[in-house]
């Protein structure tokens, strides 16, 4: 019996990073269904990007307040679990703080977190207050009702729980040391939780070392729920910031890829002198599918970055469609990029690891064409992301495919490329015509 608590602690611990391996692997196995981007081969600006856009949180103070309020929340969240160490090491070896013999050092350490979760409690407060009483408006759009509303509600309240938690646990543990109950050696400065201490003042020693035990617990397993919770909550992108931002686009924005297939066929229709290499060989397979009308013909590097969205509405605020009343919304484009694919990672699962055709795709069933069409290709939802995703490019990917697949462009569209083959110009007008205004002048 003496064991058993170590024995419980080792179980827990080794369950909770089972279930968080099953979803990485899970994860990977989803975004590995996207096709092979062609990366730019610049790994020194991608680790720029890494360590100033994901690590630096260099976008996120573009809008100070909300910035600053996520860098505390981030940087305190992070820095606080460092503490995570010594409780697993406690749980296991059944020892109670071993770091303490760090003495000044552990101190520091200790007052420190306690400051930072308190600034988390306070910015966890006003995020909430943001999205429930404010109401502002990026929070409120159509795509937010349901299940993302309640997930982002959701992890302030585990936020929230889990520092009253590391703060109960230091003000009982305060409040055994200042009784010298064996056990509790004196160590640590507890500059927030001794306000707390008032609370627990007068109880008898035995229900001291139960809150101090429930809350311990309940610290560590919470950490371990949240881990596993992440994977079905928009905040994977603590993860997956930064891998998506080491992979993000190096190219200009607006610059988009050369079809092989594509010039190939244009080589072909300029005529067999051309290039005498265009024409493809008689046994040749047929050209692969153009554009994307599935998760599948994206890229993986378009999947990881549906599963990095942090649902922050930041591109669709920019977004000028959006603005003027349009059904579009960039951030609508990665969450539902993201629920098709967990929808076909769902399908491979119940069929022993092959896709069964569910007759379903991106196009249509979760993605509209208006929505698709309404887009500007002014790149404002890139240039917003803090974590460098492009919304554009799946955007993109999908006309291409109404294009050149179905022939489905808009009227317009349809014109104008009309005009581009017959008169070499986007104009109604003959190429011997082009200049007769010059003439009436």
């Amino acid at each position: 019996m003496e064991y058993l608590p170590n024995i419980s602690f080792a179980i827990i611990l080794v369950a909770g990073i089972a279930f968080f391996r099953r979803n990485v692997l899970r994860l990977i196995r989803n975004i590995k269904l996207g096709k092979e981007p062609q990366l730019e081969k610049d790994n020194a600006q991608r680790w720029k990007n890494m360590a100033r856009i994901a690590l630096g949180q260099s976008k996120m103070v573009v809008r100070p307040i909300s910035g600053i309020m996520h860098i505390l929340v981030y940087v305190g969240f992070v820095i606080i679990n460092i503490e995570v160490l010594e409780i697993i090491i406690d749980g296991l070896l059944g020892t109670h703080r071993i770091f303490a013999g760090l003495g000044p050092v552990y101190d520091f350490l200790i007052a420190s977190f306690e400051i930072l979760a308190l600034l988390v409690i306070l910015a966890v407060i006003v995020f909430w207050i943001r999205r429930n009483i404010i109401r502002v408006n990026r929070f409120i759009k159509p795509e937010m009702k349901g299940w993302p509303k309640r997930d982002a509600d959701l992890i302030l309240y585990i936020e929230l729980v889990l520092m009253f938690l590391f703060l109960t646990m230091n003000a009982t543990d305060a409040q055994l040391q200042s009784l010298n109950v064996e056990g509790y050696a004196q160590a640590g400065a507890f500059p927030v939780s001794k306000f707390m201490m008032p609370w627990f003042a007068g109880m008898e020693t035995a229900s001291l070392i139960m809150i101090e035990r429930a809350a311990w617990w309940l610290h560590i397993v919470g950490i371990l729920v949240f881990l596993n919770y992440l994977y079905y909550s928009k905040h994977l992108h603590i993860l997956l910031a930064f891998p998506n931002t080491f992979y993000g686009n190096l190219k200009p924005k607006g610059q988009f890829n050369n079809l092989e297939a594509v010039t190939k066929e244009v080589r072909l229709m300029m005529g067999p002198n051309a290039d005498p290499f265009a024409a493809p060989p008689a046994d040749a397979p047929p050209p692969e599918k153009f554009g994307a009308s599935d998760v599948m013909d994206l890229k993986w590097t378009q999947l990881l970055n549906a599963y990095s969205c942090t649902e922050c509405g930041r591109c669709t605020s920019e977004c000028p469609a959006n603005q003027t009343g349009k059904k579009l919304s960039p951030r609508k484009i990665m969450m539902d990029t993201r629920d098709r694919l967990e929808e076909v990672g769902k399908n491979i699962d119940a069929n022993g690891g092959k896709f069964v055709d569910d007759r379903k795709q991106l196009l249509d069933d979760y993605i509209s064409r208006e929505e698709l069409w309404a887009c500007t290709s002014c790149n404002a939802c890139v240039e917003a992301c803090p974590v460098s995703i492009d919304p554009l490019s799946i955007i993109m990917d999908m006309r291409q495919y109404l294009v050149m697949e179905q022939s489905a462009a808009p009227t317009e569209l349809n014109v104008m490329m009309s005009n581009v083959e017959n008169n070499g110009a986007p104009w109604p007008f003959n190429q011997m015509d082009r200049l007769n205004w010059a003439d009436e002048s």
